[in-house]
């Protein structure tokens, strides 16, 4: 097959790295056309091995791969970087996208994981496994947005001011604050005001 997608596998656990290349080459989806077990051989070889899609451990023994990441996207922007690694972290996941990965999977990911990911980031689209997207998805501390408008209702809430007085400090109808407070307590997953002002502070939203 002509259009078999060319994988690159870079991860320092040698028993790991046998595996993916043997579930890689008996796809007929794809061919490992080379494996690195650190940053230093990936760069050194990447440019030989031209692949279309980069299985990227995050912690390699001598860069962390986020930084790698970063470095492989914008030398080699047609290699797809889809992350493989046992950290399930929001920060780490978020920090991979950021520096251009177009997936994540975790180690522990079934094997039809691993292949539909591979084919995902070569087709251009961006693929998380199902433990990683349930993570994104799950509204935490650190990963909440709020708009300008949002933050000026909290600064305002937390200085103890009521739904009326805010009103009229930003020239909304009390009805209209009070569904902004409610909406608040639910992105924040704050029981009532007292938590919520609890939160603003100590996560610094405001």
């Amino acid at each position: 097959m002509n259009n078999t997608i060319k994988v690159a596998i870079v991860d320092d656990h040698k028993i790991l790295t046998e595996g993916l290349k043997g579930l890689v080459d008996d796809s007929e989806l794809a061919t490992v056309v080379g494996v690195a077990h650190t940053a230093a051989d990936c760069r050194h070889s990447i440019g030989f091995w031209k692949p279309d899609v980069l299985l990227l451990d995050v912690g390699l023994p001598d860069m962390s791969g986020i930084d790698l990441c970063k470095e492989l996207t914008t030398r080699f922007p047609l290699t797809k970087v889809l992350a493989l690694t046992t950290h399930n972290e929001y920060t780490v996941v978020r920090k991979m996208l950021d520096n251009g990965a177009s997936g994540y999977l975790v180690k522990n990911a079934m094997a039809e994981e691993v292949l539909a990911g591979i084919e995902a980031v070569a087709a251009g689209k961006t693929f998380l496994c199902h433990e990683i997207d349930v993570l994104m998805k799950k509204p935490s501390s650190k990963n909440i947005w709020l708009s300008q408008r949002e933050r000026e209702l909290l600064k305002l809430i937390c200085e103890g001011l009521t739904n009326a007085e805010i009103a009229a400090q930003i020239f909304l109808s009390p009805e209209t604050i009070k569904s902004y407070r409610k909406n608040l307590l639910l992105k924040l997953g704050a029981k009532n005001t007292a938590v919520l002002v609890k939160m603003a502070i100590e996560q610094k939203l405001i």
